[in-house]
């Protein structure tokens, strides 16, 4: 089983932006954190990230030729404008997972919309990393004892 880790603008500033919404733990810590998980579980994990929004539509759709059996997605600011990334994972019919870092629903509300929602199996906010884990677990068809 492969899955796609795709993560949008500025994740990769992960430990560095706004910590007491995201958290001290960077990019890095991130994608070994889900990586080593799918590993145990004999998944491959597929990592990207980008601050643009086509090359994230093209990742999706590497996703789908590439063989992946399910996309892991963080929109980052690309939820609440991009019918671009919508319109990418309809096409490629690939079960995907929303994930936020953060609870959105209790933050502005202009982040209370996402495109993305509609085309998604699944929802996870405000876990932090964990969230990525259980997404991870919705499309590999099990379920993650929690850590908390």
């Amino acid at each position: 089983m492969k899955l796609y880790i795709i993560n949008g603008p500025n994740l990769n500033m992960l430990g560095i932006r706004e910590p007491e919404k995201y958290g001290n733990k960077n990019y890095e810590t991130l994608c070994k954190a889900i990586d080593e998980y799918c590993t145990s579980l004999g998944v491959e994990a597929v990592f990207y990230q980008s601050n643009h929004e086509g090359d994230l539509v093209d990742k999706i759709q590497e996703a789908y030729f590439k063989g992946a059996d399910g996309i892991v997605i963080n929109p980052g600011a690309y939820t609440h404008t991009s019918i671009a990334l919508l319109d990418a994972v309809l096409s490629v019919k690939l079960p995907c997972v929303e994930v936020h870092i953060s609870k959105v629903e209790e933050r502005e509300d202009f982040r209370q919309v996402s495109f993305i929602r509609r085309a998604c199996v699944a929802t996870i906010t405000g876990k932090g990393f964990d969230g990525y884990l259980e997404a991870c677990d919705i499309l590999i068809g099990g379920k993650r004892e929690s850590q908390n």
